[in-house]
């Protein structure tokens, strides 16, 4: 069956000097494409979804991004904000500090607060940032974003200096099972890749080269 990938896409512009130019470019090609979502950094979120509410593309943001070490209740209120925008997904960025310190606690209640302010409203996808991360706290991250309630996880912001690998995308599905979703993210460029990562167990792919994806041709982007 051949796949519709143009569904599975998240067009994505989260650079920090990305323009007002540049976010109506991606809005009228995630309208054109009929991409799943457009992940753009909070400030944009309303622009989009003034643009994007008569269509089928839904308006993903980031929160805590992209470091993470966001106090949980600022996350919460950034969330809050975006859903008062129009965002109806929010990627949001574990504490990965207090991960790598064991402080699984602390980790869950990060997600928790958020998962609680989005109170259905909105889907959380958990980003675990895989690149700074080994197997077991991969495997620790993906746990406590389940136990929290999260309806995702996901890969990387692309800004830590590592994406999306299949080898991680197989170790997250592995660890979530059936019942959540799971993102690539970082470095997904081309058709091959999409399809490798969605053959792992990846059900959403984050990517500014999506058109290039659906294309079938090599992409350009880090992200």
């Amino acid at each position: 069956m051949q796949l519709d990938l143009a569904k599975y896409i998240d067009h994505t512009a989260l650079k920090p000097d990305t323009t007002k130019e540049q976010i109506d470019v991606l809005i009228q090609e995630a309208a054109q494409y009929e991409f799943a979502s457009v992940c753009v950094n909070p400030y944009w979120v309303k622009r989009c979804y003034d643009q994007l509410k008569e269509t089928s593309v839904k308006v993903c943001t980031v929160i805590g991004f992209p470091l993470g070490a966001s106090a949980p209740e600022v996350k919460a209120f950034e969330v809050k904000q975006a859903i008062k925008d129009g965002a109806t997904e929010v990627d949001m960025v574990i504490n990965v500090g207090a991960l790598k310190a064991h402080d699984d606690a602390t980790v869950k209640d990060d997600i928790a607060k958020v998962v609680e302010a989005a109170r259905h409203q909105a889907i959380v996808k958990v980003i675990i940032e895989t690149s700074l991360l080994n197997d077991d706290e991969k495997i620790r991250a993906c746990d406590l974003a389940k136990a929290a309630g999260a309806d995702f996880v996901k890969t990387s912001t692309g800004f830590s200096g590592g994406g999306a690998t299949v080898e991680d995308i197989k170790l997250m599905r592995e660890t979530v099972g059936s019942d959540m979703g799971v993102k690539a993210s970082g470095g997904v460029r081309d058709q091959e890749t999409a399809k490798a990562m969605i053959e792992a167990g990846a059900t959403r792919i984050g990517a500014s080269a999506g058109i290039a994806i659906v294309q079938g041709r090599q992409g350009d982007s880090t992200y």
